[in-house]
């Protein structure tokens, strides 16, 4: 899995470096982080919840090495933190193919 996460953009090298290279532990959170975000609802319709879930879920990406999703992430919540929320569904839009290939990965490996 951490491989197919990679070539996503996944940063697992690093992480794992930060996890004194316990695998499994990662693979958990991982996991733990799939969850969390098929319970996101994301609908760009849902603005007013879209800040809270999108802060949890960039913290969640970013240590988990998933650089694709949290940079989405980060980008999102700039554009609340502005009031541009005009701006919040394309933005949206454009993370959630990303988010759906690294979510579709590793829930090929969920048990």
């Amino acid at each position: 899995m951490l491989a197919k996460l990679q070539e996503l953009g996944v940063e697992t090298d690093k992480v794992l470096k930060t996890l004194n290279g316990k695998q499994s532990l990662y693979e958990r959170l991982i996991f733990k982080f799939y969850d969390m975000v098929i319970k996101s609802d994301m609908r760009p319709d849902n603005l007013e919840e879209i800040y809270e879930r999108t802060h949890a879920l960039k913290g969640a990406a970013g240590n988990l090495g998933m650089t694709p999703l949290f940079d989405g992430y980060v980008k999102i919540l700039t554009l609340i933190r502005e009031d541009n929320m005009d701006a919040v569904p394309e933005a949206i839009e454009e993370m959630l193919p990303v988010q759906e290939k690294i979510m579709e990965c590793i829930g090929e490996f969920k048990k």
